[in-house]
């Protein structure tokens, strides 16, 4: 029997007119967190609704939780040490990359691993290495829960 061909999200967005494939080495460490931040919201955004309707405010505060810098932060630490040495190079041209914006409410230290964090979610993305990103946000993420069992 002959299996059929799935096509991702992926696959759709470059049928939208203008939009071209991009490749992660061309992107700046900054390029590559503004298109991870994007991703992994999304990641986020969605892992919450699934956990059931709620008012939107609610949905907020719950992805607040997962998306500030210093959450992105501790889950980047809990990651390093399954990173592979091109992973760990990405993340670590994104933290050293010297943002426009200052960190808002955060430490400058979070702030700086939480971006090379998202430069690592968008040079994955960008890469189609997606079964490797869902990887290492898993580690984060239940390092995540972990902490907060721990605290209760």
């Amino acid at each position: 029997m002959e299996k059929s061909i799935e096509y991702g999200f992926e696959h759709y967005i470059q049928l939208i007119p203008g939009v071209k494939e991009i490749s992660p080495k061309d992107c700046s460490p900054l390029v590559l967190a503004y298109i991870g931040d994007c991703v992994f919201d999304l990641i986020i955004k969605t892992l919450v609704v699934g956990q059931g309707n709620r008012p939107v405010h609610k949905l907020h505060e719950e992805t607040s939780r997962y998306v500030q810098a210093s959450a992105q932060s501790f889950m980047m630490r809990s990651m390093q040490e399954h990173l592979t040495a091109e992973e760990h190079a990405v993340y670590r041209r994104g933290r050293n990359s010297r943002s426009v914006t200052p960190a808002k409410n955060q430490s400058i230290t979070d702030y700086r691993r939480a971006t090379g964090f998202e430069a690592l979610i968008g040079y994955l993305y960008l890469n189609h290495e997606y079964e490797r990103l869902t990887e290492l946000v898993s580690i984060g993420l239940k390092s995540m829960d972990e902490e907060t069992e721990q605290k209760e």
